[in-house]
């Protein structure tokens, strides 16, 4: 159902079984799947595709041109993929033409309150942006991560798979899969452990990562003297190898 007082452009895609709160506007070249609803006083501008079975919460913000100097109103696209919860005041930017051009955000996402995802950002799979989480420009966030409130990422940064920020923190290099990381400038302080028990990581699994995770961060070696310690002395199960080809792939340099 439509409310009569939206504006939805006669060039949107809407699914039959989709609902539009009031005064919200729908621009042109927008597609929102089935069983989506979209609450009261949203914006959704053009070239955003949002998925079925998302909930777009009342005075939300999605495709606006990006915060970016260098973009000069080219076509780029917002992506919202199915069962995402979009919270109030929330601001989703399109991407830009030289970042890739499109914003990408996972399925299952859960983006609370005032939550901004910046221009050429990619996230996950079951991502949670708690209240006032920031992703700046090109940011990679990987499936089960959880950015707590107040967090600010800096651009081009990358957070690896089952990571945990928590609130506060200013995040200026890339964070590992499966750590925790927290504070200003944020810095690691162990295994994400309640979070891999809760998505159903063995407790073999966590005592390998864990050893893994004291020969990289904790005996003081170099990166570089550690991974090939790891790979002597460590079970090379396939979290540690994603741990390590993170790392190995970092181009901001990794928190420590």
């Amino acid at each position: 159902m439509i409310h009569p007082t939206a504006i939805v452009d006669s060039k949107a895609e809407i699914d039959t079984n989709v609902d539009i709160g009031p005064y919200s506007i729908i621009e042109a070249d927008v597609a929102i799947g089935s069983g989506t609803v979209i609450g009261a006083h949203v914006v959704v501008q053009s070239y955003v595709t949002i998925g079925p079975e998302c909930q777009i919460f009342q005075y939300a913000s999605i495709g606006a041109p990006p915060q970016a100097l260098a973009y000069k109103g080219e076509k780029t696209h917002v992506s919202i993929g199915r069962g995402t919860i979009v919270r109030e005041f929330v601001t989703i930017n399109r991407g830009t033409e030289f970042g890739g051009g499109i914003t990408e955000v996972g399925e299952d996402n859960l983006l609370m309150a005032y939550a901004h995802i910046a221009h050429d950002c990619i996230t996950g799979r079951e991502v949670i942006f708690a209240n006032n989480a920031t992703l700046a420009g090109h940011i990679i966030v990987g499936d089960f991560v959880t950015v707590g409130g107040l967090v600010a990422v800096h651009q081009f940064v990358r957070i690896g798979d089952y990571a945990y920020i928590g609130g506060k923190a200013a995040v200026v290099k890339d964070i590992p899969p499966y750590v925790i990381a927290s504070g200003d400038r944020a810095k690691l302080h162990g295994l994400n452990n309640v979070g891999l028990k809760r998505q159903g990581f063995s407790k073999e699994t966590l005592t390998v990562l864990k050893k893994a995770y004291r020969i990289i961060f904790r005996i003081g070696l170099t990166l570089n003297e550690a991974i090939e310690r790891v790979k002597a002395e460590v079970e090379q199960i396939p979290e540690v190898i994603d741990l390590i080809d993170f790392i190995q792939s970092s181009q901001r340099g990794i928190t420590r």
